[in-house]
């Protein structure tokens, strides 16, 4: 049978999260617009509304946009139009937001690449996404000195964490950073932003294009099922269903109310959940370009967020801190954890935090990956369920496969998480195999993106995440789970953080290794029997750790995740040893 005759006889797809929903909800309608036609309408809705907060300074919704226009404009006279694609490589300041803003309005692409890249990864995206021109942070300009001729960009634009600054801290700000970084050149490779934002200033604007929802509008980066870096290729259509979203599941967000931007601009949850959907509904975002999980209770109490999504391991910094003595954080409307497991125990420790702290707020989670723009499912107010994900967004369907058969499991048992969504990617740029590997067209006629990720749905449609497939530890033909073991180990009273890798095994094909970091007071020697112990009582034979493991603190990622490909290389002797 052809695609055509196939999405012809699309059968519907059962939701028992339906209950949930309203018709309408269920059937959620995007407008045809751009993340650019979402601004200007909140633009035009409350001008004078702050859309952003940069270190105390606010920029309200008519500034942000004429910003946004003059740099526009200065894109046009370089010559960007529809379809080029433009790198941008900045922490979380305002000029990131402008300049991708300012791309959107002329249809271009957004190229969102981690300020923390290393040399040649730089000139990799460049090159595989053939970019015109680079916007970057001013002081990692020493990591293209010497490769920016090998790539086809035309003209870098260097912008500085101190453009948006007030006039004292900007001072302040240069003063520190004397000396510390090598400055770019002044020729006609490299300007800074303010010269940048005035190219535009003898130019007619041309006659104003609309450009639709099936536009492409950023391009995001990961590293899919295969672990192969990707550019995820992402259409204007996905960042405009995810505000609509995101406004019905937290339906207590309200326009003039602000969320805390500590997930950067090149992750997909920080630049849909905290960045564009507050600008969709008149919010602002609170821009942190840098953040200090050992002073996040003194960035609650200077900026008081409505709305703050993270990784678990932010909010587990947040109960160690201890630099403001009456921390009221009333203020506090929907606490959000993503892009890794939040096992029980660090849940309910987070909720007692709050609670200590004068704030009705709960944690909750979400889940979801780049290819669909982040946010998946989410749990909010009462639709929720400890230890679960959440619910599919409105009009997104997900259904728990076994990945060799594609045939949809029985409730509570363990297989992919495969995703239908109006968000998804238009697929991986110039590499149709892979996109073809992630996008596959079921029986039933509807295009499924395989995650690569398991977990089982409740008989409620809740979604309960069990980890990447990849991580899953195959032991004498029996599949253990990762975090099922760590959700026991960080229920024992010593642990504070566990984390679980399979490592060779001669005939067992695989075992459990844990990785242990104690709370204060406690040491690796005098607990690893009773922590062995507390495991035989708790887990199956099959699924006791071989190995446990004791350090002072996990590996992360840039992204603030537990680093396990760095764990799996670690050999060494426990700290206790």
């Amino acid at each position: 049978m052809s695609i055509f005759n196939l999405l012809r006889t699309k059968k519907p797809i059962p939701a028992p999260w339906a209950k949930y929903y309203t018709e309408e909800e269920l059937h959620l309608k995007i407008p045809n617009i751009s993340m650019y036609d979402d601004v200007h309408n909140s633009y035009l809705k409350y001008p004078s509304y702050p859309a952003i907060e940069y270190f105390g300074k606010k920029t309200t919704y008519k500034e942000f946009i004429k910003l946004i226009d003059k740099a526009s404009l200065s894109f046009y006279t370089l010559g960007i139009k529809k379809g080029d694609i433009v790198t941008i490589c900045l922490p979380n300041i305002p000029e990131a937001l402008i300049a991708l803003y300012a791309l959107n309005k002329l249809g271009a692409i957004g190229n969102m690449l981690h300020p923390l890249s290393a040399e040649e990864e730089i000139k990799e995206s460049l090159n595989s996404t053939h970019s015109k021109y680079l916007v970057m942070a001013d002081m990692f300009y020493n990591k293209i000195e010497h490769t920016i001729k090998e790539t086809r960009v035309k003209k870098v634009i260097f912008a500085s964490p101190a453009d948006s600054l007030n006039i004292f801290m900007k001072i302040g700000y240069k003063v520190k950073q004397l000396g510390k970084y090598k400055k770019y050149p002044k020729d006609d490779l490299f300007i800074s932003f303010k010269h940048f934002m005035k190219l535009g200033r003898n130019t007619k604007p041309p006659k104003r294009v609309r450009y639709g929802k099936n536009t492409p509008a950023v391009i995001l980066h990961s590293g899919g099922t295969s672990g192969k870096p990707k550019n995820v290729v992402i259409q204007n259509r996905a960042f405009i269903l995810a505000a609509r979203q995101e406004q019905i599941q937290m339906k207590r967000l309200q326009a003039g109310d602000c969320c805390l931007a500590i997930m950067p601009n090149f992750h997909g949850f920080g630049l849909s959940v905290l960045m564009h959907t507050p600008f969709a509904l008149g919010c602002y975002s609170i821009l942190i370009p840098q953040f200090d999980s050992k002073k996040f209770d003194t960035l609650f109490k200077k900026t008081r967020p409505t709305c703050v999504l993270g990784v678990p391991t932010l909010y587990e910094a947040l109960i160690k801190c201890n630099n403001e003595k009456h921390l009221d954080l009333s203020f506090l409307k929907y606490v959000v954890s993503g892009g890794d497991i939040l096992t029980e125990g660090l849940e309910d420790s987070i909720n007692k935090y709050f609670e200590e702290h004068n704030s009705k707020a709960r944690i909750t989670q979400g889940y979801g990956l780049s290819e669909a723009l982040a946010a998946v499912t989410l749990a909010c107010d009462d639709i929720n369920k400890k230890g679960s994900v959440g619910i599919p967004l409105a009009s997104n369907n997900i259904k728990i496969i076994n990945p060799a058969t594609l045939k949809t499991v029985p409730y509570g048992e363990v297989g992919e998480i495969v995703i239908n969504s109006k968000a998804l990617m238009m697929g991986y740029l110039n590499d149709e195999a892979e996109t073809n590997a992630a996008l596959r067209i079921h029986k039933d006629g509807h295009v499924w993106l395989h995650t690569g990720d398991l977990g089982y749905m409740d008989s409620d449609g809740f979604i309960f995440y069990k980890g990447r497939e990849k991580r899953m530890i195959i032991t004498s033909g029996y599949n253990v789970y990762p975090n099922h073991i760590e959700e026991v180990i960080e229920s024992h009273p010593a642990v504070l953080q566990c984390s679980v890798i399979g490592i060779p095994h001669p005939y067992k094909q695989e075992v459990a290794k844990a990785f242990i970091v104690l709370k204060d007071g406690y040491h690796g020697l005098f607990v690893r029997s009773e922590i062995k112990s507390y495991c035989q009582k708790n887990l199956a034979k099959y699924m006791i750790p071989a190995e446990f493991v004791f350090r002072k603190q996990l590996p992360k990622t840039k992204l603030g995740k537990v680093d396990f490909q760095k764990l799996k290389s670690d050999i060494g002797a426990s700290d206790d040893e």
